[in-house]
């Protein structure tokens, strides 16, 4: 958490325990010192290490590396830091606490110029519970820990440390993640864009369906996996490539991947819940056309030891996705 205090062209960056750390970010004081139009601001916000080409987060241990005294521009351009600003304090001679947060929103959002590596937060306004659920998973997905959750009353006033109700953070340590991992069995894969190029995207994963001996699609999972993970996959799944679809993999034509793989090698995958899907063939019904997906899935180690038939079931996954209505 870092504020940000432009006068001018003087930038000064502090944490939220409020100890300067102006000179390991010199680029966030740059950008600052060119995109917040305002002569006077106090911004509260974050720094990140934001992958632009994959749209995903880097872990926050990432940009710990500046916190040496030396080689910080090196480090700066090795893992460029992005500043997304939550909220805004001050402007021009004017403190902003007393606002409401659709105000401060508001100012904040005519004093920075919008570019890649400083902008406000981005976010919903909405009161739907299921809006803001979808708004949750999906900055998880994208390797944030949560969301904070503000009110948009008259009073929404902005007081520091104080929640109250509002603003609540809701964390991943709250959400509705499952309790265990997955075994699944890999069948397909996605051939990879942009920085995946030359290797795959994202790999297609099945649960066995032991009553009838096939291969039911679970998830389509990209996530979770280091550079060496994914420059890796070509090799690992060499062995299991074939040129159509295993008789025994049961996919629907809008899962299809680009590459299809024997059933051979499996992988633990983490993810939030269990959901119905049109898509995926897990426990299909075939009056309702429904079968069972794993939302927002991350890829945790490979299972060598396993063979295909001693993945997860799609029995369990149904046992899994019961439950979770029961709760």
């Amino acid at each position: 958490r870092i504020q940000a205090h432009k006068d001018g062209d003087d930038v000064t960056l502090f944490s939220r325990r409020l100890t300067d750390v102006t000179h390991q970010y010199p680029d966030i004081v740059r950008h600052v010192r060119q995109y917040v139009t305002a002569d006077t601001a106090i911004l509260d916000g974050e720094a990140v290490a934001f992958d632009h080409e994959t749209g995903t987060y880097r872990p926050f241990q990432a940009l710990m590396r500046r916190r040496r005294k030396y080689r910080v521009s090196e480090v700066a351009g090795e893992i460029p830091a992005t500043y997304r600003a939550f909220d805004l304090l001050y402007v021009d001679g004017e403190s902003c606490l007393y606002r409401s947060y659709p105000e401060r929103r508001a100012k904040l959002e005519e004093v920075i110029g919008r570019d890649k590596h400083i902008s406000p937060a981005d976010r919903i306004v909405t009161g739907d519970t299921d809006g803001i659920t979808e708004f949750y998973l999906a900055c998880i997905e994208r390797g944030l820990e949560g969301v904070v959750c503000k009110s948009c009353a008259d009073d929404s006033f902005y007081r520091a440390g104080a929640r109250e109700w509002q603003w609540i953070k809701w964390k991943s340590d709250y959400g509705p993640d499952l309790s265990d991992t997955l075994d699944l069995v890999i069948v397909g894969a996605n051939a990879g864009r942009g920085k995946r190029a030359g290797t795959y995207g994202s790999v297609l994963c099945a649960a066995y369906n032991h009553e009838e001996d096939l291969f039911q699609t679970v998830c389509g999972m990209g996530a979770g996996f280091s550079d060496v993970d994914l420059s890796d996959l070509p090799r690992r799944l060499a062995a299991a490539k074939v040129d159509r679809q295993p008789a025994r993999v049961m996919v629907n034509p809008q899962a299809a991947p680009d590459f299809w793989f024997a059933p051979a090698r499996v992988v633990e995958v983490l993810g939030l819940e269990i959901t119905e899907s049109p898509v995926h063939t897990c426990n299909w019904d075939p009056e309702r056309r429904r079968g069972l997906a794993l939302r927002f899935p991350r890829f945790v180690r490979w299972r060598d030891e396993k063979s295909p038939e001693q993945a997860t079931t799609a029995a369990e996954i149904a046992a899994i996705f019961r439950r979770q209505g029961e709760v």
